[in-house]
């Protein structure tokens, strides 16, 4: 099983900083799904900015989530700027 998010920072490109239970910090890229289904509200920053931890995933204002799963294996590693 793949290591549980514990912290979402939601950035200006959307892309989420997440931290996960591991210790490992990722860097998720949401463009991708920015134009399907219920996603596509997230294209309005404010919007994007209201993600949360929710049981171990990122959960938005709107119901929007994806599998855990998705977060750890489909992001990359941090670098620090």
């Amino acid at each position: 099983m793949n290591p549980r998010v514990k912290e979402v920072v939601a950035n200006d490109d959307f892309t989420l900083k997440l931290s996960f239970e591991n210790g490992e910090v990722r860097l998720f890229d949401m463009k991708p799904y920015l134009n399907i289904g219920v996603f596509q509200q997230l294209k309005d920053l404010s919007q994007f900015k209201t993600a949360r931890v929710s049981m171990g995933s990122v959960l938005w204002q709107g119901g929007q989530d994806l599998c855990p799963d998705t977060f750890y294996e489909d992001s990359s590693q941090w670098n620090e700027p």
